[in-house]
């Protein structure tokens, strides 16, 4: 199916092409300035840490379904290895394959393309099997920390799970805001709770996928219009599975990445930091959450922490 003309009309409004020039490749973390993260370290008040990353491990959140994309398989390479010799200090060593974005992670924003393009208006076909992402590899989101803010969507609705054919909508997003008594600001990391993860965490791998409630395609306009910088949620697809037209797979992520250049993230354990902001009654903190380094990487796997 081809992308339909409500499509294209969002993907207007949203677009941020040639906002930080034509040579830009990091979006909207351009927003995250020195000032945005003096302020969110003002955040800062019990020191609490609240880690927000699910345990890379081969029994992980993948199914097989996403060609490639493997749980991590970690292996010994070396075991109280004496390298130079008998009787002196021994290593252990280990390896790990995985799919980048087989845990928590970042998307990076050459993760989808459409219409022959990625952000920027570069062409999709710069990434390539041997070469990766010529343009905008997750290396070049080098720093990121700034303002976190929880909308608890599911809490807000008075729910401990949305239910799985929840698309959440600003209104939604609003409504999170309110129970936060704050509002989302330029260069804040957005943090969008469903409660699914619930489903993964309970061993129920298959039902954590598939159906899901995810982000509509009316949220980045939201997104768009608070010059948020990036958005991550609890969920293995990001936006709601299936999807809300019949047919038009995954156009969220192409809004997200390809028109706004905002990075989004997936399999964010949010339920710890749900009761923490509750019990602290506040819902902004610092965020720090740097993807992993890999040169013209499409997405990296990030262990992210919520300092309150």
């Amino acid at each position: 199916m081809a992308l339909p003309p409500e499509f294209h009309d969002i993907a207007k409004r949203v677009n941020n092409w040639g906002r930080w020039g034509e040579a830009d490749e990091i979006g909207t973390l351009n927003l995250i300035t020195d000032e945005v993260v003096r302020g969110a370290a003002a955040d800062i008040r019990s020191g609490r840490r609240v880690p927000l990353a699910l345990p890379l491990q081969q029994d992980g959140v993948q199914t097989g379904v996403i060609p490639g994309r493997v749980n991590p398989l970690h292996t010994m390479v070396a075991v109280n290895l004496e390298i130079f010799g008998p009787d002196t200090v021994a290593t252990s060593d280990d390896a790990v394959t995985m799919g980048l974005q087989a845990g928590t992670h970042w998307d990076g924003l050459t993760h989808v393309s459409h219409s022959g393009r990625i952000y920027n208006g570069r062409p999709a076909a710069s990434v390539t099997a041997h070469g990766r992402a010529a343009f905008s590899g997750i290396e070049k989101a080098r720093h990121i920390v700034s303002r976190g803010v929880l909308l608890d969507v599911a809490r807000a609705r008075g729910l401990d799970r949305l239910p799985e054919g929840h698309a959440v909508t600003p209104e939604d997003l609003e409504a999170a805001e309110e129970l936060a008594k704050t509002t989302v600001r330029p260069g804040d990391i957005a943090l969008v709770r469903t409660g699914q993860i619930q489903r993964y965490l309970a061993g129920e791998k298959e039902a954590y996928a598939f159906p899901s409630p995810g982000l509509s395609l009316r949220a980045p306009e939201w997104f768009h219009a608070r010059d948020v910088a990036a958005v991550a949620n609890d969920t293995l697809t990001f936006e709601i599975f299936p999807p809300e037209i019949e047919n038009l797979w995954m156009p969220v992520h192409a809004l997200d990445l390809v028109e706004m250049g905002m990075q989004q993230g997936q399999n964010w354990n949010l339920e710890e930091l749900s009761d923490a902001c509750a019990e602290e009654g506040r819902y902004t903190f610092l965020l720090s959450a740097m993807p992993e380094p890999f040169v013209g990487g499409a997405g990296s796997p990030v262990a992210p922490v919520a300092v309150l």
